[in-house]
């Protein structure tokens, strides 16, 4: 029913591929060319203040609302997962070593992109109840005064998080563990769909409290298997960043026209990944409390190197270092389990099953306060907010449980192409107000402030749209 060349998965790989070669890669590149260029260069100059931002935030006890570090948390919870295991595999497999290349390069320019996004999201956050609520949805009806496109955009994150991405998930943890230990993949499918959605219910503080403690555990794990990969063939690093390189520019791949689909690759997966102008992220950054929206466009940005630089690269070094992704019977997670067996023995595919249960499942119930957060934007009704968790963790889920791998992915990328085509627009309109709060940011700290607090009068001109920020 799902086979890989089933004709919907057929109609999707083509309709994904003209969109992401005629829009989506040269917009994400040039959008975060203009905004590096026009923060001068956050995403490198202020690292050391993203650090300090995350350590205070990691200590904050004063209040109800989530701190500035379990919204990272949460971010960094849908961020690191999949993509970081299976996406890095997939694209080595279709466009070889020179996708990671590309990763990288995504990652380094989305820092700034995922800055102005999230500081936006702070900039026009609502309140609900004890706690806030924003994201796109909300910048671009308030920012923006568009409606019709702040409902499509809500709309489609909620297709694309809630619904598309949970499936991936999905299928890539019935997957692993179905090749660790022959695991039943829809027996796995009920068991996540159950403890997900109770998870779920508990709402976002449940979803921080559960992501601050999973997260920086299972990251730190994964980087100190994939370091000790790293130092036992330290010999072969040298060939590895050499076959990354002349794999992204060599000669051979332009004259063979597969430079256009290893840029495709590495782009795709990288967005998946680090979500950098997806869209998704300003969600939970909008949830937390600090003084000044640019404290948590920092933070964000950070997030980025995170998922990216640090995770997404362990998986590429430990997949170049065994040289399996030359077989053409290994992708996704599978590729990924044998790379790592081959390097430390038949215990590489339980850790790696382990892992992407948790890193996946850490994503699917961030997945759903992404969702939830724009179906509260659509509607105020419960029983709206009921039947999505339900549909999202059961049916999506179970889906995810059944499908072809190949199916899964072609469905999350033209649901995430679509997003992010939303998204990059907004935030191309509205980041000059961005960029008059990092300048705004940056004197206060010049002026020897340590901590600089935001004042609505920086930007008169938006206070009749705003909520949360007073003087």
């Amino acid at each position: 029913m799902f086979a890989p060349d089933s004709w919907l998965n057929v109609a999707m790989t083509s309709f994904c591929d003209f969109l992401w070669a005629y829009f989506l890669i040269g917009a994400l590149i040039l959008c975060g060319l203009y905004f590096t260029i026009r923060t001068r260069f956050v995403q490198f100059t202020m690292i050391g203040e993203m650090v300090r931002l995350l350590a205070d935030g990691a200590g904050d006890k004063k209040h109800r609302h989530i701190s500035s570090f379990q919204a990272f948390a949460v971010s960094v919870a849908t961020r690191v997962g999949t993509g970081n295991l299976a996406g890095v595999a997939t694209a080595i497999a279709i466009g070889g070593p020179g996708s990671v290349f590309w990763m990288w390069v995504i990652a380094l320019i989305g820092g700034a992109t995922a800055f102005v996004e999230s500081t936006l999201a702070q900039l026009y956050k609502r309140r609900l109840g004890e706690s806030f609520i924003g994201g796109p949805a909300y910048y671009i009806l308030h920012g923006m005064h568009c409606r019709w496109m702040a409902v499509l955009f809500a709309i489609l994150i909620t297709l694309t998080f809630g619904l598309s991405y949970n499936s991936i998930q999905s299928n890539t943890i019935c997957g692993a563990l179905n090749h660790a230990f022959g695991f039943d993949k829809l027996i796995v499918g009920v068991i996540l769909a159950v403890v997900g959605t109770f998870i779920a219910f508990g709402g976002i503080r449940r979803v921080a409290r559960v992501s601050s403690i999973v997260v920086p555990i299972m990251a730190i794990g994964y980087f100190i298997l994939a370091l000790v990969v790293v130092l036992m063939n330290i010999d072969k690093i040298p060939h590895v960043f050499r076959l990354i390189i002349d794999s992204a520019f060599g000669l051979e791949q332009f004259a063979g026209g597969a430079l256009g689909i290893t840029m495709m690759a590495g782009i795709k997966r990288g967005l998946f990944s680090n979500e950098a102008g997806e869209g998704s992220a300003p969600n939970v950054a909008a949830t937390a409390q600090v003084t000044h929206p640019v404290k948590q466009g920092l933070v964000q940005a950070l997030g980025v190197y995170t998922d990216t630089i640090l995770v997404c690269s362990c998986t590429a070094f430990i997949i170049l270092i065994s040289g399996l992704y030359t077989d053409p019977s290994l992708n996704g997670i599978a590729l990924t389990q044998s790379a790592l067996k081959s390097e430390i023995g038949s215990a590489g595919t339980i850790f790696i099953a382990i892992a992407i249960f948790l890193f996946a499942f850490s994503s699917i119930i961030g997945n759903y306060y992404y969702g939830e957060a724009n179906i509260r934007f659509l509607t105020d009704k419960p029983w709206a907010i009921t039947v999505f968790r339900i549909f999202s963790g059961t049916v999506m889920v179970l889906f995810g449980a059944v499908a072809s791998l190949e199916l899964v992915w072609n469905l999350g990328d033209v649901c995430m192409a679509l997003l992010t085509a939303c998204n990059l627009v907004a935030i191309a309109i509205l980041g000059r107000y961005s960029f008059r709060l990092l300048k705004d940011y940056r004197s206060q700290k010049r002026a020897g402030i340590k901590d600089p607090v935001f004042h609505a009068s920086t930007i008169p001109e938006v206070i009749p749209d705003l909520d949360t920020w007073t003087d």
